[in-house]
């Protein structure tokens, strides 16, 4: 079980993205000042004049190209109930984002952020940065560090630097790249230096956008682990890499990536970093908002075959908190007995997944998933909390009995998730799918409880092609960027490129204690 460091949030915070998972281990190692040895405040000559100020020294090679990869995230059990002090069960999923990182000559003074998915590019000069503040002893952060809040003199120092981001687009976009912006540079200017070499970090993403399934703290964990790579703060991965110290490299990540998320939506509970990092699933539960929440890492989480079904129906996550409260204000005990049963299904889930027998290969094992998966769902929308759009998918899947079916999330649009069934014909899942299309929802076949942040180091994979013969194809920024769609992306470095885990990603694994 887990602490959480508590934050001052609104209830319908907790459907937005439910844990801050800091598994409070204490770090005792030498101090490594975030990459920040000294600093001369934003000096151009500063850069220049350091061999001379310290003699002769070897020069340090560029790092290779390399790539991280995080997954999104669906809340399987406890909607709704978790706002009001239940238990919910978060958990992977095998849609991911992925960052390519290209370190430049030593000349190239830039860093520069680019996310084709959202048109979104812009560089700045790594000397004109706010480095003297980042490094004075009253703000400086160690890469270990537990940071809980961001500082507000740090963050308007990074404003300056965003006047100019996007000025061509919309409002709506520009806030968006905005905070897309503010989000890396205070990662960069806490965990890097003004030494850095300059860098082309490119992201790509699978994952829906704006369908709460934790794309931005996808993009967050891929961002935290490639800084902390980069000032070779962690450890693997690597296969026998023992679990506490595969948890270590976890840990660290997702601290960082939480801050990340801070600057993005201000006061995020957490539970999309944390499931994004450490993947598999997490119980999470918060029953006093002056205390910090508990977080119970499920290590052991089956991979389950999945459908994600977008109804591509705008949803408003506090509306439906809103109109859960009022119903439990008019009919106190009525919404709190569902509420708990919300919670007992919940929890019933979480002791099924720990039963010795369960085997997500057997029929029997899925079965009982399933039902408190459909149970779950008539439970939400009794609730009111539903939609003619989720109900319409569990429809033409209830009727063909393909698997089990319910919303994930706040629900009143947004998405659904399917357990599939074994051993349904390609026949029946091609009628399904010409029928979503045809009602324009978009879909997505995936895993739920999969691998969290995984490495590419060198950024070489082995495609199938003829280039495997000499140790694989380097993904230079050029494929990377011209993959032509997500489809496109996961042919060229997705992790399971359809052909089972492909060789090259390293992934930090730990097993149940």
């Amino acid at each position: 079980m887990t602490l959480v460091p508590a934050t001052p949030e609104s209830s319908s915070s907790e459907m937005t993205s439910l844990t801050n998972g800091f598994h409070g281990m204490e770090v005792s190692e030498s101090r490594h000042t975030n990459g920040n040895t000294s600093s001369n405040g934003g000096s151009r000559s500063s850069s220049a004049s350091d061999g001379q100020r310290f003699g002769r020294r070897k020069s340090t090679p560029m790092m290779p190209p390399f790539m991280v990869s995080a997954p999104g995230k669906v809340i399987v059990f406890g909607e709704h109930a978790v706002v009001h002090g239940k238990a919910a069960i978060a958990a992977s999923i095998s849609l991911r984002s992925y960052l390519h990182v290209t370190t430049l000559s030593k000349s190239r003074r830039t860093i520069t952020l680019r996310f084709p998915d959202i048109d979104l590019v812009h560089s700045w000069h790594i000397d004109d940065l706010p480095w003297e503040l980042f490094s004075h002893p009253s703000k400086k952060k160690y890469y270990y560090d537990l940071v809980t809040n961001l500082d507000p003199e740090l963050m308007a120092s990074i404003q300056p630097h965003l006047t100019d981001v996007s000025i061509d687009k919309s409002p709506n976009e520009r806030k968006i790249h905005q905070n897309s912006a503010a989000c890396f540079l205070y990662l960069f200017l806490s965990l890097g230096s003004q030494k850095f070499h300059g860098c082309v970090y490119t992201l790509r993403s699978t994952i829906p956008i704006g369908a709460g399934l934790g794309s931005s703290a996808s993009i967050a964990v891929c961002l935290s682990a490639a800084l902390l790579l980069q000032i070779r703060t962690l450890s693997g991965p690597h296969p026998d890499q023992p679990s506490d110290e595969a948890r270590l490299q976890i840990e660290r990540i997702n601290r960082w990536a939480f801050v990340a998320e801070m600057a993005i939506h201000g006061n995020p509970s957490g539970v999309d970093n944390t499931v994004s990092t450490q993947g598999k699933a997490v119980v999470f539960q918060r029953t006093d908002y002056d205390k910090p929440p508990v977080v119970t890492p499920l290590w052991d989480f089956p991979e389950l075959p999945l459908l994600l079904v977008d109804t591509r129906t705008p949803k408003s996550t506090a509306a439906e908190v809103a109109k859960v409260a009022r119903l439990k204000n008019t009919h106190q005990k009525l919404v709190g007995s569902i509420l708990d049963a919300v919670d007992k299904v919940t929890r019933t889930a979480e002791g099924l997944i720990d039963e010795e027998d369960f085997n997500a290969g057997e029929d029997e094992s899925l079965r009982r998933m399933g039902e408190l998966i459909s149970i779950n769902h008539g439970l939400l929308a009794s609730l009111g909390v539903s939609h003619p759009r989720l109900e319409r998918v569990r429809e033409l899947i209830d009727f063909q009995g393909l698997g089990w079916t319910k919303l994930t999330g706040a629900g009143g649009g947004g998405c659904s998730i399917t357990l599939m069934k074994p051993g349904v014909s390609g026949e029946k899942l091609s009628a399904l799918q010409e029928q979503l299309d045809t009602e324009g929802y978009a879909q997505f076949k995936t895993t739920l409880g999969g691998d969290g942040i995984g490495v590419l180091w060198p950024a070489v994979l082995k495609n199938g092609s003829d280039e495997d013969e000499d140790g694989g194809m380097e993904i230079d920024l050029d494929k990377f960027l011209n993959a032509p769609g997500t489809e496109g992306v996961e042919k060229l470095v997705g992790v399971h490129g359809g052909t089972g885990e492909r060789e090259g990603w390293k992934f930090w694994r730990v097993e149940s204690r």
